[in-house]
């Protein structure tokens, strides 16, 4: 089957004034549409392929053929890296995670505050495209990015690192530059606003 562009979980004005509707249209209609249209041409008549759910797709790049490992990566990156962003935004939410969650933030990273300044440093010094993480990897919580759409269920030798993603933040220029320009650490602080802590912490 055809992946399919999941549809947002909320009207794209609903995570104003920290995220535009303007973003959240063009990203989602526009750039979480494109990869999933390239990742769909790139696997057409492959049918070991197109029976894969996307998450054992890119979770297992090297089954896929070296003349389009490429846009199947990326492009499988962006769909899956997408539909998981959408799904920890949320109209009125924000705070801090309690809890289980809560806990483990806090016995790793010191404090919740720690934590969100060590997270936006992550964001930040992202050069180029990429994401910043929350990831549960051994255990034990950790914080990573990844260059471009690549993300740590592509495992190390790929992405560079590895665990089950609990938060993912975008900053990719697409992300916000309608608002916040090349204020990247402004868009990371306002995110905060609209992170649904009870998606991550069911991650978790």
């Amino acid at each position: 089957m055809a992946h399919e562009l999941p549809p947002l979980p909320y009207p794209k004005e609903a995570l104003e004034p920290h995220i535009d509707a303007m973003t959240m249209e063009i990203h989602h209609d526009r750039h979480h549409k494109a990869y999933v249209d390239n990742l769909n041409k790139a696997i057409a008549g492959n049918a070991a392929l197109e029976g894969k759910p996307l998450e054992a797709l890119i979770g297992d790049l090297a089954s896929v053929p070296d003349n389009i490992r490429g846009p199947v990566r990326n492009n499988g990156g962006g769909h899956w890296n997408h539909s998981f962003f959408w799904k920890i935004l949320a109209p009125k939410a924000g705070g801090a995670p309690s809890g289980k969650l809560g806990d483990a933030i806090k016995s790793t990273f010191g404090s919740f505050a720690d934590f969100q300044a060590k997270f936006e440093a992550a964001g930040i010094g992202r050069f180029g495209s990429g994401w910043a993480w929350l990831v549960s990897h051994g255990g034990k919580l950790e914080i990573v990015s990844t260059a471009n759409q690549d993300n740590p269920l592509m495992g190390k030798a790929v992405a560079g690192c590895e665990g089950k993603p609990l938060l993912g933040v975008d900053v990719w220029e697409h992300a916000y530059y309608l608002k916040y320009q090349n204020k990247r650490a402004d868009y990371l602080k306002a995110v905060w606003n609209v992170i649904d802590w009870n998606a991550v912490a069911k991650n978790f």
